[in-house]
């Protein structure tokens, strides 16, 4: 904390505007927090440590519900740690986003005119800064919207000088420990953007294409393979069967003649080829498809590329210059023509391969790329958590964590772009390849040039736990703030981000793990559980719905749906319900500083309170507990439920309720009760404050006089249980329900006052006539009182006048009327359930579905039943 936080406390006040308004606090409540120091971390202090690094979101992005989601989480974690005494560090960041970033520039000199190459490498990386400082990095005020406690002081960019050495720093050592090399390999490559992108950046999907089957050669020296992308044909090198496979063992080291082209290719056996599936024989294109590579090392096979990075074709005179889609056709055209064609399937529905950024179809495409060696690696990784130093929540997500580490190919980390970490590797005149350090000069001379690539993405989005502390050096922020505490993020990049981390993590800090605890979160959905995409009607902008309803409205919809893993269905009905909370939050909280609610003084003496009072803080301190223990276990929806739960029903419900004639009525009792509210606020405001941090720091500071929440402290649960005062409670709740249901069913209004004798003598409830009267509007019996209703309930009778409140003869009228029409419908239900011949054909689910009916209709016809019975005789 500055010295700008140490503000003194003021007199608690009684003062609140009668409607919270979000709009008229957030913005200035959040500039004061910032303004005062209170997220920034002191790596000097003696307070233990707790540190997240935010999953930093692309320069070119906007908070999107994904991100206001996991923020409120990290958010929810590292406020709750403040607060408890932690010196919290919560790290900010930004991704330079290496593809979608260059796209975006490259579009807007489009609109001018103009492409990259017009400017230049230099011209137009410095060009990509200008964007990045006039357009980049809006999700970061959006981040203040949120009310995200990052240390703004500690913000970092993967592109930023301290990162930048650190991704050469860590390339250098890879590469000097032979773990980085240059290879000719089979990439994913997209004609759009015009790079390579990794196996986790493709995205399959259905698509309809065609699948033709071609005859190769002739006679009896013929055989026939099937295809999907046609065009490829014309890069075939050799066609490979199984050695077993008796149909082709003759024509196994023969040359068959690939049509439409002058060159004779070999008949190779190779165990890849399953003999069962379609012909069991594959044409082979070992620079156009990743298993035919792999056949073509095995066999020593030329590898021919026949489009160019674009995906226009370049070999076989009628096929140069057309795109791959439309040589495709050609292609088939051609060899319909000379009667190759044996059989043709259209639509032909397969898994094909896209850009996940562009969307464009991925082509498989050999290319000289650089790689990491991740075996090492990987295993490393996969040890850490097998050896439980570090813990994957929740735990069944480890198997898919485990699956990729244990599987994982060599990485391909180079990219054709010009913005990004160029690739640190020099080459010389003479075939040299000279690596270069961030602390030695590269080469000079005539003939030496700079590897044109740069690096993929998340190569320095791997080093962000270590690199943004400093790394590689050794400074006062790396020694205190790391490893890291929890890495909290959406289980969809277990494979992009998390696993990087690991390996790097591992590698550069001498085995030291980069976090101690993974936690895992679902994706949000729509309400209907459908994903939101902005080529669909269903997606949302939070801060609409932040201006609409509050900031802490829409926190705590995402808190209460993160469930462990789960997705995160999330609907406007939802948020408008938070917001009632808030308000609720609000509004009580006026009503009990107005009534003698206060924190001034020791809480009294449990013989001082009385059974409402000793109640209440023994749910407290129950609830205390809970939530510490969601908490520990990632359990946000739970706790969120349980503080919604406490707060709404037990405490404003229910004890502001029982309270209020203690209130009313003044005196010593009333003292001792608006203290008992007090604590129970303070308590609560700070239970809530990690999820909903705005209008609980608002009534807090009002209520405790206090300086802010959020270098307040975390209640911890005192001991004090009293299960005999619970038990009397829940007796007063259960005769306050049974008659509200009573009323309800005889179709009184909620204010109506009924008149009603009460015969609680002798029972727990004696000491609570007063305020269960108030709670149910019951007056005192008259001298004319005719108890027409007779309710026994908790041991105690409550006897009711109905006369003149309601038609009897109507009321029974209408009973009957819904109990003929309850017994009807489990009449039908039987009927169908007691079928044989419906029984054997109708699915699970209609039969399902009807046994349900059946015992609403049983629960329908038994309420109404009880409600004739409670009804006053004729």
């Amino acid at each position: 904390m500055t010295e700008n936080a140490q503000q003194q406390p003021t007199a608690p006040s009684t003062e609140l505007p009668t409607q919270y308004a979000p709009a008229e606090v957030e913005g200035t409540l959040y500039e004061r927090w910032v303004e005062r120091g209170y997220f920034a971390a002191d790596a000097k202090s003696d307070k233990p440590p707790y540190t997240i690094v935010i999953p930093p979101p692309n320069v070119t992005g906007s908070l999107h519900l994904g991100h206001a989601f996991q923020h409120t989480l990290m958010d929810a974690l590292t406020r709750r740690k403040r607060m408890q005494g932690y010196e919290a560090l919560w790290l900010p960041g930004m991704d330079h986003a290496g593809i979608a970033t260059q796209n975006k520039v490259e579009q807007q000199l489009a609109e001018e005119g103009k492409s990259r190459h017009d400017l230049g490498r230099e011209e137009f990386v410095e060009r990509v800064w200008q964007w990045k400082e006039e357009y980049g990095g809006k999700i970061l005020g959006q981040m203040r919207r949120l009310g995200d406690g990052v240390d703004w002081d500690r913000e970092r960019f993967t592109m930023d000088e301290g990162l930048s050495k650190a991704v050469q720093t860590i390339f250098k050592r890879l590469f000097d420990d032979e773990l980085i090399y240059r290879a000719e390999r089979i990439i994913n490559w997209c004609p759009r953007c015009l790079t390579a992108i990794s196996d986790i950046e493709v995205e399959y999907q259905e698509d309809a294409g065609e699948l033709v089957s071609i005859r190769y050669g002739e006679g009896e020296d013929s055989l026939v393979v099937a295809t999907t992308r046609a065009e490829t044909m014309l890069g075939d090198t050799a066609v490979a069967v199984h050695p077993d496979d008796e149909r082709y063992k003759h024509l196994i080291g023969k040359q068959i003649k690939l049509p439409l082209t002058d060159r004779t290719i070999p008949v190779v056996a190779d165990t890849h080829v399953d003999p069962e599936f379609g012909t069991g024989a594959v044409k082979v294109t070992p620079a156009h498809d990743p298993n035919d590579f792999e056949i073509g090392r095995r066999h020593d096979l030329p590898s021919l590329t026949i489009m160019d990075e674009h995906g226009v074709i370049t070999v076989h005179g009628p096929f140069i210059g057309l795109d791959r889609f439309e040589a495709r056709s050609a292609v088939v055209g051609a060899l319909k023509e000379q009667g190759r064609i044996v059989a043709e399937k259209r639509p032909y529905m397969h898994s094909v391969g896209h850009c996940s950024r562009c969307k464009t179809t991925v082509e498989p495409r050999l290319s000289m790329q650089w790689w990491v060696k991740v075996g090492p690696l990987a295993k490393a990784a996969g040890d850490a958590v097998r050896d439980g130093r570090v813990k994957i929540h929740p735990e069944d997500m480890s198997k898919r964590y485990f699956d990729w580490v244990d599987n994982m190919h060599d990485w391909c980390i180079s990219r054709q772009l010009w913005w990004g970490h160029r690739i640190p590797i020099w080459y010389g005149p003479d075939g040299e390849v000279v690596c270069v350090g961030p602390d030695e000069e590269p080469p000079t001379g005539e003939g030496w040039t700079q590897d044109s690539d740069v690096l993929d993405t998340w190569f320095s989005s791997g080093l962000w736990p270590f690199s943004t502390l400093g790394w590689p050096e050794q400074t006062e922020d790396l020694r205190k703030f790391y490893p890291t505490d929890v890495l909290l993020t959406g289980h969809d990049i277990i494979f992009f981000w998390v696993a990087r981390m690991m390996m790097f993590g591992l590698y550069a800090m001498d085995g030291q793990v980069p976090f101690h605890t993974i936690a895992l979160t679902g994706l949000v959905r729509d309400e209907f559980g459908k994903k939101m995409s902005k080529s669909n009607p269903n997606a949302v902008d939070p801060l609409v719905w932040m201006d609409a309803y509050g900031s802490d409205a829409v926190r705590f919809t995402l808190a209460n749906g993160a469930n462990p893993g789960a997705d995160v269905p999330i609907g406007e009905d939802w948020v408008k319900a938070s917001r009632n909370f808030t308000n609720k939050i609000w509004n009580a909280t006026r009503f009990a500083l107005m009534n003698g609610a206060t924190v001034e003084g020791p809480l009294p003496d449990a013989s001082e309170m009385s059974a409402t009072d000793r109640w209440i803080l023994s749910r407290l301190n129950t609830t205390v507990a809970q939530v510490d223990a969601y908490y520990d276990d990632y359990q946000f929806a739970k706790l969120a439920d349980a503080l919604y739960h406490f707060a709404w029903d037990e405490v404003f419900d229910w004890y502001v309720e029982l309270s209020k004639t203690t209130f009313f009525a003044g005196g010593e009792q009333a003292r001792v009760s608006g203290r008992v509210l007090g604590e129970v606020l303070d308590v609560t405001l700070r239970l809530l404050h990690p999820v909903i941090p705005f209008v609980t720091d608002a009534l807090w500071t009002t209520l405790t006089g206090g300086e802010s929440l959020v270098v307040g402290e975390w209640p911890a649960d005192s001991g004090f249980r009293d299960k005999d005062a619970e038990l009397e409670i829940q007796l007063v709740q259960r005769v306050v329900t049974e008659v509200r249901r009573f009323r309800k069913d005889q179709g009184l209004k909620d204010g109506q006052k009924v008149p009603a004798r009460l015969e609680l003598t002798g029972t727990a409830l004696a000491p609570h006539e007063a305020a269960i009267r108030q709670l149910l509007r019951l007056q005192p019996e008259g001298e004319d009182f005719a108890a027409t209703a007779t309710l026994p309930v908790a041991g105690a009778t409550v006897a009711l006048d109905l006369s003149g409140t309601i038609d009897v003869a109507a009321e029974r009228k209408r009973l009957a009327k819904d109990l003929a029409a309850a017994e009807k419908e489990k009449a039908q239900a039987n009927a169908k359930l007691g079928n044989e011949a419906f029984l054997a054909k109708a699915p699970d689910n209609v039969v399902d579905k009807i046994r349900g009916r059946l015992a609403k209709a049983d629960e329908d016809i038994k309420r109404i039943q009880e409600q004739l019975e409670r009804l006053p005789q004729q």
